[in-house]
């Protein structure tokens, strides 16, 4: 023991004594360099954001100078003209209406879903319906459209929409809503594979909020009597919609913004028609099929269409975020 204690104090004397200031000074200078790294990466992204919003100013500049505010208000687009006539108007529409009808579609559906995994489902089935959703949220957009053109298109052509224009021929409004003829490449079909598309966002979400009820909650509610249905309506739903609400903008500002699968089966026309199944255009499918084929004001005209696209999604995408943060504070209370 004797022997251990003299070979311990000779390491020591050989180290030299413990200097508590200099390893202070070293986990500070860790403490720093972590922090200035992580702040610097936090940064950067808005340094990027920023940068790419100066420079979808700085591209679509002299479109603005061109043509002011009857870019949004003019339908026509005719880049090939001298000189040219650019009007946002067709993609603008073309976007709402594809986006709404996606919405239209996709949110009961996906609330379904939501409900079903939520409080009916057996437990035996609930993960399979899961791994589904999250395989139809993996799947790249090129292959909804690939089978948007070659599946769904003709099926609705020759099946759906046909049907539909024999039972609303002279309905007032309806009838021109639904108005021939039939099409392989339609507004209907691009909102059809965006409903597709943004199915999983909506259920996924959706599932998440309707776990944050409190068990209780339901309990009580099943205590006095009431059926699956009522607690679904008078608990569940009041309960989440905040978060629902979040989820199904979320999923809106995806359908916004969606371009391969759109550009695929929508028609790629610029007109504006009051039928679902006629072509149409959106803003992300107009940039992705002229983009490489344009100089000057074409290519800014388009570079604007990409501001005002992003505007649109970044408001849609904040208004999200804010609901989702008062759910959050509402189920941490």
């Amino acid at each position: 023991m004797a022997d251990m204690a003299v070979e311990s104090t000779g390491l020591q004397a050989a180290a030299g004594p413990y200097d508590r200031a200099k390893a202070l000074s070293a986990f500070k200078f860790g403490d720093a360099a972590f922090y200035w790294t992580t702040r610097a990466c936090a940064i950067s992204v808005l340094l990027i954001l920023g940068g790419i919003i100066i420079s979808l100013i700085v591209g679509a500049w002299p479109a603005m100078r061109e043509f002011g505010i009857s870019f949004l208000t003019t339908a026509r687009w005719a880049p090939a003209n001298d000189p040219p006539v650019l009007g946002a108007l067709g993609p603008i529409y073309g976007t709402l209406v594809t986006s709404v009808i996606a919405m239209v579609i996709a949110i009961p559906v996906g609330l379904g879903i939501a409900i079903f995994l939520t409080e009916l489902c057996p437990v035996w089935l609930r993960r399979p319906i899961g791994l589904a959703i999250e395989l139809l949220a993996g799947i790249p957009s090129i292959i909804y459209g690939m089978w948007g053109f070659f599946v769904l298109g003709p099926f609705l052509a020759y099946h759906f929409q046909p049907a539909m224009i024999a039972i609303f021929d002279g309905v007032p409004v309806l009838g021109s809503i639904f108005a021939g003829p039939p099409s392989y490449l339609s507004l209907f079909n691009a909102s059809l594979i965006l409903a597709i598309m943004v199915l999983p966002f909506i259920t996924a979400i959706s599932v998440d909020v309707f776990k944050t009820v409190p068990p209780v909650l339901k309990e009580a509610a099943y205590g006095v009597g009431c059926t699956t249905w009522e607690v679904v309506r008078s608990v569940v739903i009041p309960y989440t919609r905040v978060g629902v609400i979040g989820g199904v903008m979320l999923a809106l500002g995806r359908a916004l913004g969606e371009t391969m699968a759109v550009t695929f089966i929508i028609g790629n026309s610029f007109r504006i028609s009051g039928s679902i199944f006629a072509p149409g255009t959106t803003i992300s499918a107009a940039i992705a099929s002229e983009f490489a084929e344009s100089d000057g004001l074409h290519q800014s005209g388009l570079i604007l269409l990409g501001l005002l696209l992003f505007i649109l999604t970044f408001f849609v995408l904040a208004a999200a975020r804010l609901l989702l943060m008062r759910l959050e504070m509402k189920a941490g209370k």
